[in-house]
């Protein structure tokens, strides 16, 4: 039974089924294998409980990694999703060619701060600037864990390594470097922090160019000490929420209750409304992309790691509707859709003439 079927055959809506007829635990996937207390555990949690209440099919998704911890968690989250783990800081190109090749499916990313902001950096930034989308998150823990805790890109200038050492050099910010490259949704969370980090994720599973999400994800065995600034113990004494989050689905019926003149509301390509409650001093608009700069220059100078929505555009066409492909993925084309007619083939050959 095909995917439309079994969606329009649905039963009234339960607490235990999403709008798709599925339960919450058809989109778990196979235990994990990271250290235990890993935030990249919490990511895969949010994953879950995002997508099952936003009613993607597992069918229509297709999760892709690189290496490294976090590109080891698709395993953890939809088992019967498609799935294609690539080369380490590779995750960008390869998404992008299947997203070419199937508009249809809904891309998850799962990158790391190395698999994105060192190896992977060249790919990042073309994907970003083609505006691809898909739902792209960097579980951020600013080292390597796989080869034992050497810093990363992300690592803050100053941060102390479990061995003591200290790192020299100036740390690449990802959220201020996507919005350099023009990226149409820009964020970030902590894992331990499901009641903002759920509703970024599902905003950004609706929204229709590429949405990154930076959560900074505690490594508990290399860089979960005094002198860390990525531990589970500095992120809570220094995260600053810019907002208090709230997704309302267009079949829901629920009003918000934010005071006037404190919130910002963003409807989404469904209809979807994301309410962004502000928080704190923080004065912000997320559809300025300079203040969304300025606000992030601002509070790394002040040793804040400040957490929520920066910036989001929902007027820029992406990257299949840049090439105007066709809704169906080209893979469900058969040779009489993808042959020009002959009358087609001799106008395209006449304008290299």
């Amino acid at each position: 039974m095909s995917v439309e079927q079994s969606s329009s055959q649905n039963p009234p809506l339960t607490a235990n089924v999403n709008k798709v007829n599925l339960t919450k635990k058809e989109y778990t996937g196979s235990p994990s294998t990271l250290c235990t207390g890993c935030g990249h555990d919490s990511i895969t949690a949010h994953i879950i409980t995002a997508t099952y209440q936003n009613g993607l099919h597992p069918f229509e998704v297709a999760k892709m990694s690189g290496i490294g911890c976090s590109s080891k968690t698709p395993a953890y989250f939809m088992s019967k999703s498609f799935g294609f783990n690539s080369m380490h800081g590779r995750m960008a190109p390869v998404t992008t060619g299947a997203k070419v090749a199937n508009g249809n499916l809904h891309m998850i990313g799962m990158s790391g701060d190395g698999d994105t902001a060192s190896i992977g950096l060249g790919g990042f930034a073309h994907l970003i600037r083609r505006n691809l989308q898909m739902t792209y998150i960097v579980a951020n823990n600013g080292v390597y864990g796989l080869t034992k805790g050497q810093f990363s890109a992300t690592a803050d200038k100053g941060a102390k390594q479990k061995n003591g050492a200290y790192n020299p050099f100036d740390t690449i910010d990802i959220c201020s470097l996507a919005l350099n490259l023009g990226c149409t949704f820009v964020a970030r969370s902590f894992s331990g922090d499901a009641k903002q980090l759920v509703p970024l994720i599902q905003a950004a599973q609706k929204h229709r160019g590429t949405a990154l999400i930076d959560v900074i994800s505690p490594c508990i065995t290399f860089n979960n000490h005094d002198g860390s600034t990525k531990s589970y113990t500095y992120v809570r004494e220094h995260d600053v929420s810019l907002q208090e989050l709230g997704l309302i689905q267009p079949m829901q019926e629920i009003k918000v209750d934010y005071p006037e003149g404190s919130t910002q509301k963003v409807v989404l390509p469904d209809g979807s409304e994301l309410y962004l409650k502000k928080l704190g001093n923080h004065e912000h608009t997320v559809t300025d992309k300079m203040a969304a700069m300025k606000l992030l220059h601002d509070s790394a100078k002040a040793g804040e790691i400040l957490t929520g929505m920066f910036y989001i555009d929902e007027t820029a066409s992406n990257l299949n509707e840049e090439l105007n492909l066709v809704d169906a993925g080209l893979v469900h084309l058969n040779e009489a859709q993808l042959r020009p007619s002959k009358d087609d083939f001799n106008k395209l050959m006449a304008e290299f003439n």
